[in-house]
């Protein structure tokens, strides 16, 4: 395992390298630049700008001093926001979006989850129906279209909410863009779930424990679970790395001071350092949550060796 683990985190440098070049070329071949979209900036300004963040030198040098910072940790100055640089930025803006994306994945497991086994249970029954039906509309169902809902009912008419902002992270702030980020990995986790638990219901070990005579929720909870959630851990990963990066509808609708919002505002605005620190944090996010994902194979499928 421990060796598994090193070739891994090995592997994950050259594919860091490889996602930061390729985003560095793309985000500059793209017309426009940081500075071209303030109106009334006369040539001399814009040029003593790009001279001062280095833009006027050969794309290789540019590429290189980037990557030299990035090695120590520097993600650069932010062009459209002068007064923070990218670290300032994700510093007080990623701990917001974790809180928000982690807490939506927790929400959306467990209640998710807990739909698909009782959806498999009773297949083709009542109980199946409903939790199909709701996990399609979920599913199908935009979080721009489920957050001004939420705004609407909780907030609005039944004052139980907020309406939007942060609120110093206090609870009931929480509640709205939580929910709106769950819902639809609620809904995937659910089908996810029931598929894959009704595939493992009826594999050869579940018939063999029925027969020696253990009890239901022994067959389900010990041994057919195990087997089913292997599915949800593989969607698990990729889906927490992109919670925990923040979402741009979300965060805009509610008024939500985290990261997701500077991403679109990034690339639009052509802010090149912003784009990248974006890219990089969403990269590491995602190696490091893959890999997880791979571990805990191990954990939950005996089958899985990692030797």
């Amino acid at each position: 395992m421990l060796l598994y683990l090193i070739r891994r985190l090995l592997t994950a440098i050259p594919t860091l390298f490889v996602i930061v070049t390729i985003s560095f070329f793309l985000i500059r071949v793209a017309p426009g630049g940081p500075f071209n979209q303030e109106r009334g900036l006369s040539p001399e300004i814009k040029a003593n700008l790009e001279a001062q963040f280095g833009l006027n030198d050969p794309l290789w040098l540019q590429y290189w001093h980037y990557l030299k910072n990035l090695l120590h940790g520097n993600f650069g100055p932010s062009y459209n926001l002068p007064d923070f640089t990218v670290t300032e930025l994700f510093r007080e803006g990623l701990p917001i979006s974790i809180q928000l994306g982690a807490s939506a994945l927790v929400l959306a497991l467990l209640v998710g989850g807990t739909l698909g086994i009782i959806a498999a249970l009773n297949q083709n029954r009542a109980a199946d129906y409903a939790v199909i039906a709701t996990a399609t509309a979920g599913s199908t169902i935009p979080t721009f279209v489920i957050a001004p809902i939420i705004q609407l009912v909780f907030a609005l008419s039944w004052k139980l909410l907020p309406v939007g902002g942060w609120g110093d992270g206090a609870l009931l702030n929480k509640i709205g863009p939580v929910l709106t980020l769950a819902l639809p990995q609620m809904a995937i986790v659910a089908r996810l779930m029931r598929g894959s638990m009704i595939e493992s219901l009826r594999s050869h070990h579940i018939r063999t424990a029925r027969a020696m005579g253990l009890s239901d929720w022994s067959v389900v909870v010990k041994h057919a679970l195990r087997g089913a959630l292997l599915p949800i851990i593989s969607y698990a990963g990729p889906a927490a790395a992109a919670l925990l990066t923040g979402s741009i509808i979300v965060e805009t609708i509610f008024a939500i001071p985290g990261v997701g919002r500077y991403f679109v505002q990034a690339a639009l605005n052509r802010d090149y350092t912003l784009v990248m620190g974006t890219v990089v944090v969403i990269a590491i996010f995602t190696i490091i949550f893959n890999l997880i994902v791979d571990l805990l194979y191990a954990v939950v499928d005996p089958r899985v060796r990692y030797d």
